[in-house]
C-alpha cells in the first residue's frame, strides 16, 4: 500500500492506494499548533478503523500548500509507517509539461490533480478544485498545464459575507428547497449553491472559447459534491483525484 496525504488549507486527506484503488480516504481539520505527535495519533487512529497495519504500507508521499505544517505532518507518517515519506516540491520528478510564466509557484496540489487528469480523463482538461480556494486549472490539447484561475472559495465567501453583515447566520453550504429563497438562510444557500454552479458553467464556456475546443471537465475537492450537480454542464466529479495523482507521482519517483 501507499500512503497519500494531501495538506490543504482546511482539510488533511489521507488515503492509502492498492493495487491503484484506495482502501479508504479520510479527512481532518488542518491545523498548525499540532505536535507531530498528535497528527501521528490522528493517522494511526485512521489505520486502526481501516484495519491497515503499519507493515502493510511500503511508503508515501505528501502535497502541501501548508508550509508550515508540511514537515510536521512529514514526521507525524514517518513515525507510523517507519518509512521515508517522499515530497511534492523540488526534486521530484512528475512529468508534467508546466507552460506558465513562473512554473515553481505551481501548487503540488495542483500538479498532482493535473496529473492524474490527463492519466484518467484526457486532454483538454479543465479541473476544479472547491478548496478554501476554488482553483481552476486549464491543460491543453497537448497536454501542456496552460495556467488557471483562482476564485474565492464557497465557504470563504460565506464567511466573508457573514462577517461584513449584522444579520446575515452561518448556514450550511446545502442546496435549498427552490433557487428563489423565501428567507435569509435559504437566499444564502441559493447564492452559495446555486450562484457557484452557474459561475462553474459561464467559466467552462469562456475557458473553451479561449483554448479554441471543448475540454473535458472534472471536479474535485472538499465542497465540489455540494456544487457539481446543480452544473448543467456535464462535469465529472472525482474526490479522489489529487490522490491519485500523488500515486502516479510516487510511482515514478520510487526506487526499486
Amino acid at each position: 500500500m501507499i500512503l497519500t496525504i494531501d495538506i490543504g488549507n482546511i482539510n488533511v486527506v489521507v488515503g492509502c492506494s492498492k493495487d491503484d484503488k484506495f482502501i479508504f480516504v479520510e479527512r481532518f481539520s488542518t491545523q498548525t499548533s499540532r505536535t507531530p505527535l498528535e497528527y501521528a495519533i490522528l493517522i494511526k487512529n485512521i489505520f486502526e478503523i481501516h484495519g491497515v497495519e503499519k507493515s502493510m504500507i511500503h511508503g508515501g508521499i505528501i502535497a502541501s500548500v501548508v508550509p508550515s505544517v508540511t514537515s510536521i505532518v512529514k514526521e507525524a507518517a514517518e513515525k507510523i509507517i517507519s518509512n521515508r515519506m517522499m515530497v511534492v516540491g523540488p526534486g521530484i520528478k512528475t512529468g508534467l509539461s508546466i507552460i506558465i510564466d513562473n512554473p515553481a509557484q505551481l501548487g503540488a496540489d495542483l500538479v498532482a490533480g493535473a496529473i492524474a487528469g490527463i492519466a484518467y480523463y484526457g486532454a483538454p482538461l479543465i479541473i476544479f478544485d472547491f478548496s478554501a480556494a476554488t482553483a481552476v486549472s486549464v491543460i491543453d490539447q497537448n497536454r501542456n498545464y496552460i495556467g488557471g484561475m483562482i476564485l474565492t472559495g464557497v465557504t470563504t465567501a460565506l464567511e466573508a459575507l457573514i462577517e461584513k453583515t449584522s444579520l446575515l447566520q452561518r448556514i450550511a453550504v446545502e442546496p435549498p428547497r427552490k433557487i428563489i429563497g423565501s428567507n435569509t438562510a435559504e437566499c444564502m444557500k441559493s447564492g452559495a449553491v446555486y450562484g457557484t454552479a452557474a459561475s462553474v458553467d459561464g467559466l467552462i464556456d469562456r475557458l473553451e472559447e479561449e483554448i479554441g475546443c471543448g475540454a473535458n471537465v472534472v471536479a474535485t475537492g472538499l465542497l465540489a459534491d455540494k456544487i457539481i450537480p446543480y452544473c448543467r454542464r456535464k462535469i465529472i466529479l472525482d474526490n479522489e483525484l489529487l490522490l491519485k495523482g500523488l500515486v502516479l507521482i510516487y510511482n515514478k519517483n520510487r526506487t526499486i
